[in-house]
C-alpha cells in the first residue's frame, strides 16, 4: 500500500508547492534586481496587516470561495467544470435582472432572490455542456470553454444595448437601490477597524454557508455518496444502479449554481450595479484552489485565502515597488498555480516513495523481534 497518511496529502503537500513556488518567485524577483525579502515582506503586509488589506484579502477570498467550491464539486463526479467564468457572469445577469425588476424593501429579502436567481442562471448555464457530455458525449472541458465566451459576448450584447444607462457611455447598468445594498465590513465588524471603503461584505458569510452545504451534500447524503462513486469508476457506479446522465446533470447545476452565486459578492455587494467582466478571472482562479483544497471544504477556504493574499498582496506590491509590474505579480500567482496544479507530482511522488519507505522500516522493525 503506497497510499501517504491523509494529513500529508491534505497539508503537507500543498504546503511544499506554495514554498516552492515562492522560491521560485524570490528567484525572478531577484533577477529584475529587487530584493525577494522586502518583497515579500510587502506582499504579507498588503494582505495581512492592516484591517484594509484583511478586507480586501476576504473579498477576493470570497469569490474565490464560490468557484472553487464549483470546480470541487465537479471534480468529485471526475468533471472537469471550467466553465466557471461563463456561469458567474450569468449569475451576474439573474442578479441585476431581479434587483432592478423589483422594488425590494429590505437587503435581506433581496438577498435570498439574488441567491436565487444568481444560482439559478449560473445552473442553466452550466446544464447545457452537461447535457451535450450526459447525451451526446461531448467532452466536458471543450463544451465550458466554449461557453465561457458566449457568455461574454452575450454580457458584452445585454450591457450595452440593453441594461446601459441612456446617455451613458459605460458600459454598466443603473446602480441598484440603496435598500438592496448589502452591508460592508464596516457595518457589521468596524470595531475591528473596517472601513466603509472595504469591499468585504455580507455575502463573505453566504461563501462560508455554501462550504457547509457542499461539505453536507457530498459527504453525508446519498447523492453526494452517487457522486463520489460515480467519479471513483463511472463502470462501477453504473453496475450498482447509479445512472450517469442524472449524476452529470446535477453535479454540473449544483456546480454551476455556486459560481453563479459569486456574482453576489461583486455585483450586489462590491460594485452594487452590473459591470463588464466584473469576474476578472475568479472562475479560472477557482480551478487552482480546489486542486490545491483537495476538492474538500476546508482546503477551498484555505486555497481561496491564500489567493485573496496573493492578489491584495500583489496589488500593494506593484505599488510600492514599480520596478514590478503587473505583469510580474501575474507571474508570481502563476508559480502558485503551477505548483499547485501542473507539478503537483513533481512534490506528491517522492512524498508518497517517502512515506512508503517509512511504513516498510516499521514493518521490518515489528518483525524483527518476533523472529
Amino acid at each position: 500500500m503506497d497510499k501517504m497518511p491523509k494529513w500529508a496529502d491534505v497539508v503537507l503537500i500543498p504546503l511544499i508547492s506554495v514554498v516552492l513556488a515562492l522560491v521560485v518567485s524570490g528567484l525572478v524577483v531577484a533577477i529584475i534586481g529587487e530584493s525577494p525579502w522586502r518583497a515579500m515582506e510587502i506582499m504579507v503586509r498588503g494582505a495581512f496587516g492592516s484591517a484594509y488589506g484583511w478586507g480586501y484579502t476576504l473579498y477576493y477570498a470570497t469569490n474565490f470561495i464560490f468557484t472553487g467550491l464549483a470546480v470541487a464539486v465537479a471534480f468529485h463526479a471526475r468533471l472537469f467544470n471550467i466553465g466557471g467564468e461563463g456561469q458567474a457572469a450569468l449569475g451576474g445577469l439573474g442578479v441585476a435582472i431581479i434587483l432592478l425588476g423589483v422594488a425590494w424593501p429590505h437587503w435581506t429579502i433581496a438577498l435570498l432572490a439574488a441567491v436565487l436567481f444568481s444560482a439559478a442562471f449560473g445552473a442553466v448555464w452550466a446544464a447545457v455542456p452537461a447535457y451535450l457530455q450526459a447525451k451526446r458525449g461531448s467532452h466536458i472541458v471543450i463544451t465550458t470553454i466554449m461557453f465561457n465566451y458566449i457568455a461574454s459576448a452575450l454580457m458584452v450584447y445585454l450591457l450595452v444595448n440593453v441594461f446601459r444607462v441612456e446617455g451613458s457611455m459605460s458600459p454598466e447598468s443603473a446602480t441598484f437601490a440603496e435598500a438592496v445594498h448589502l452591508p460592508n465590513a464596516a457595518s457589521f465588524a468596524g470595531f475591528l477597524g473596517f472601513r466603509g471603503s472595504t469591499p468585504l461584505n455580507f455575502s463573505f458569510f453566504l461563501a462560508l454557508l455554501a462550504c457547509v452545504f457542499v461539505w453536507l451534500l457530498i459527504w453525508r447524503t446519498r447523492l453526494g455518496y452517487e457522486i463520489r462513486a460515480f467519479g471513483h469508476s463511472d463502470s462501477a457506479a453504473v453496475y450498482a444502479g447509479i445512472n450517469p446522465t442524472k449524476i452529470i446533470m446535477i453535479t454540473m447545476i449544483i456546480s454551476g449554481a455556486l459560481a453563479g452565486m459569486m456574482a453576489i459578492n461583486v455585483v450586489m455587494g462590491e460594485a452594487e450595479r452590473l459591470v463588464l467582466d466584473f469576474v476578472e478571472g475568479a472562475g479560472f482562479v477557482g480551478i487552482a484552489v480546489a486542486l490545491m483544497g483537495r476538492s474538500h471544504p476546508v482546503g477551498v477556504i484555505l486555497a481561496a485565502l491564500l489567493f485573496g493574499a496573493l492578489y491584495q498582496g500583489g496589488a500593494e506590491l506593484q505599488f510600492e515597488m514599480p520596478a514590478i509590474s503587473r505583469e510580474m505579480v501575474v507571474v508570481i500567482q502563476a508559480l502558485v498555480i503551477l505548483f499547485t496544479g501542473a507539478l503537483d507530482n513533481m512534490v506528491r511522488m517522492p512524498m508518497q516513495a517517502f512515506f512508503l519507505s517509512l511504513r516498510r522500516r516499521r514493518e521490518a522493525g515489528a518483525r524483527t523481534p518476533a523472529e
